[in-house]
């Protein structure tokens, strides 16, 4: 059961041959005071796993939460245009972190990782900025960019999992379910 109501997730797991049923938790992001990135992710993908799994005990459940961290900063989705705009901005021509918890809760087990992927991006123009905000797809994004959609002309260099920054870093999901006993 995936815990969550992204299309992007949900094209991850079907590319990769994943099986599953969509119950999204809707729970308030909210980090806590001096929470780096990676806890932060991690917290929210056990808290929507264990939201889920209470009204399905019987149902293993993925859940997952996409951060995008900048100087120790988190940029998550953008309130408005405005906040995705400065958010762009202070992205362009630097290096930011992007962090994916994920959680596996079935019978007997809570397993909670994470993957990190650090992307650079090129210097952006502002009537660049202007016109992908005016396109309406930072509004759903942590960090207010899509670098499957959009923002992947901007991508100068990534380090690390291309699918994570999507929003689900499918081998690392694949592994965790391969040890907990799932093909």
């Amino acid at each position: 059961m995936l815990a969550s109501a992204s299309p992007r997730r949900q094209q991850l797991l079907r590319d990769a041959g994943i099986e599953f049923l969509v119950s999204p938790a809707h729970l308030p992001e909210i980090p806590h005071r001096g929470e780096s990135g990676r806890r932060f992710a991690e917290r929210m993908a056990r808290e929507k796993a264990r939201a889920v799994r209470q009204a399905m005990p019987e149902r293993t459940i993925l859940a997952a939460d996409t951060v995008v961290w900048l100087d120790d900063e988190l940029l998550l989705k953008p309130g408005d245009a405005i906040e995705a705009a400065c958010m762009l901005r202070r992205l362009s021509g630097r290096r930011h972190l992007v962090t994916t918890g994920v959680c596996l809760l079935g019978e007997g087990f809570e397993d909670v990782r994470s993957e990190t992927t650090a992307v650079e991006f090129a210097r952006l123009r502002e009537e660049e900025i202007d016109a992908y905000v005016e396109s309406g797809e930072p509004m759903d994004k942590a960090g207010g960019y899509a670098i499957q959609g959009g923002a992947a002309r901007w991508i100068l260099k990534l380090e690390g999992d291309y699918s994570n920054v999507v929003g689900l870093p499918v081998a690392l999901v694949r592994r965790m379910l391969a040890e907990h006993g799932m093909p």
